[in-house]
């Protein structure tokens, strides 16, 4: 690919990626940014890479390498972490493309696709996780499934004790559950 054609590709890619696709459903601009620097600096550096005899191997590594950035960052959701890694995929089939390449174009449509649909507000819109602290000591889990039950008002699909603290009588846990449907002719408010 055209070098300059593989740039103005990743960039655009990029910032639908981050800019109309990410910022307006979560809203974090910390992480945007991120993405966008982060895919940049991968296409630069996969450039040089992908002009000397090392090759893909050595940007695969780095793909790896970068990856770790995620255990050493401020916790992010995990539907974030995918961004991250569309970032980095996207950077490196820009930048190790060395011809104009239909493949390269349909992979990076591909990917910010692909994000944009399995992240769209309308995939899953009832489903939702919640952290919550119970003002009570739970160590059987059905009964503290129970309790969230009926302060939900809903069915959990599934719930996670992360804390059980016997001296403040409480218990934090991790619910995953499916918000009720409004009956139908109810306008959200």
């Amino acid at each position: 690919m055209d070098i300059v054609a593989a740039i103005a590709l990743d960039l655009v890619a990029i910032f639908v990626l981050a800019y109309a696709v990410y910022f307006p459903r979560h809203r974090r601009r910390d992480l945007a940014i991120a993405f966008v620097g982060i895919n940049v600096g991968v296409v630069a550096v996969s450039m040089v890479l992908g002009s000397t005899t090392i090759g893909a191997g050595l940007g695969l590594g780095l793909f790896g390498v970068l990856s770790i950035i995620r255990l050493r960052s401020s916790e992010i959701d995990q539907s974030e972490i995918a961004y991250y890694f569309a970032a980095l995929a996207i950077g490196l089939v820009c930048g190790l493309s060395t011809t104009f390449s239909w493949l390269s174009v349909g992979l990076v449509t591909l990917i910010v696709a692909v994000l944009a649909v399995v992240d769209s507000p309308a995939m899953l819109r009832r489903s939702r996780e919640q952290s919550m602290v119970l003002d009570r000591a739970y160590t059987d889990e059905r009964a503290a499934t129970a309790a969230v039950e009926q302060l939900l008002g809903c069915p959990v699909h599934g719930i996670t004790i992360r804390c059980v603290d016997l001296v403040s009588d409480t218990t934090t846990v991790d619910v995953r559950f499916a918000q009720p449907r409004e009956p139908r002719g109810v306008m959200a408010r």
